[in-house]
């Protein structure tokens, strides 16, 4: 698949999914580079901001299998990975596959079930396999997880662990429309939600295509020196705990080298590096206790600051 057609995939999926969604272009955008790059994205706001209509719209345009689970905190690993269970009329136990095994899986309220069931996501997302009673299951591609979570509840949450955090490529917020878009989100669900019109635009095997092609957009030695010095300003700044890890910076190359394509390029430039840095970075870091309370202002202050004194490659002129 040449680099135009996952452009046009990309776009074909954006304007279906704008159908649905009112404005929100970047955050559309961002589902579709971690869709291409396969990665998995944590969707964080407040309640009723479309976190849960843009998964529906997003998996609604890919034609591929859908699951969406409600987190609540008795929900067990089993009730996501499936069982083995004892068919009577065969006399052996069967395998009953849960709702991991989908292309697309909404887990929806993540931070409400227990770390021992937020656990069991972490070899699929990782990996795209499931271990059970000793046996290997393969995950079928495409793979994403969405997930969502609730900012300003912490009643009965569970925050989600560092190592959780590392494996989402993104984490995005989705914010409130503007009072333009509220008008329009108001007309266009007065009557019926258009989440029930829209049709397929897209299928498994191209987004399979294009997540084994996106990986051949060039990228020169200085960008990925660029890219390195970025993540590695994070590893050394004052008030940084923890820095970006290598899964990081690897998640900050696939999606520079996806958002290049949508942009319509076949080779990485520091602005993709710089576009990417924030959604890949943020929810890796995690500041010195009394920057804590103020978490994802400071940690933007601070990428924000990284950006401005890494030099930019001279080589970057010759994109322009």
């Amino acid at each position: 698949m040449p680099f135009m057609q996952i452009r046009e995939l990309a776009d074909r999926i954006r304007s279906n999914v704008g159908r649905v969604i009112v404005g929100k272009e970047e955050v559309v955008d961002k589902l579709l580079i971690a869709l291409i790059s396969s990665g998995h994205v944590l969707l964080e706001d407040v309640p009723g901001t479309g976190k849960t209509l843009l998964a529906k719209a997003m998996a609604k345009s890919l034609g591929c299998s859908f699951k969406r689970i409600q987190f609540t905190p008795d929900l067990l690993p089993s009730d996501l990975s499936g069982i083995h269970y004892y068919n009577q009329k065969l006399s052996e136990f069967e395998f009953r596959p849960g709702p991991l095994f989908a292309n697309v899986l909404l887990a929806d309220e993540i931070n409400r079930a227990t770390p021992r069931t937020q656990s069991s996501l972490l070899e699929c997302m990782e990996e795209r396999q499931i271990s059970i009673d000793g046996e290997t299951h393969r995950l079928g591609r495409p793979f994403l997880v969405i997930a969502t979570q609730n900012p300003v509840e912490s009643q009965g949450t569970f925050p989600l662990p560092e190592a959780q955090l590392d494996r989402f490529l993104f984490k995005v917020k989705m914010g409130y429309p503007t009072a333009e878009e509220g008008l329009d989100i108001l007309k266009r669900f007065k009557e019926a939600s258009p989440l029930e019109s829209i049709e397929s635009v897209a299928d498994a095997s191209d987004i399979v295509v294009a997540q084994d092609t996106y990986a051949k957009v060039a990228v020169s030695d200085d960008v990925l020196a660029y890219l390195l010095q970025i993540v590695e300003r994070t590893r050394v700044h004052a008030d940084v705990a923890v820095g970006v890890s290598p899964r990081g910076s690897q998640a900050l190359l696939k999606a520079a080298q996806v958002h290049a394509i949508i942009r319509g390029r076949d080779f990485v430039t520091p602005d993709d590096v710089k576009a990417m840095a924030e959604p890949v970075m943020a929810h890796r870091m995690l500041l010195k206790a009394a920057l804590r309370s103020r978490q994802a202002e400071a940690v933007r202050t601070i990428i924000e600051k990284i950006l401005l004194d890494v030099p930019v490659p001279a080589e970057a002129k010759s994109y322009a």
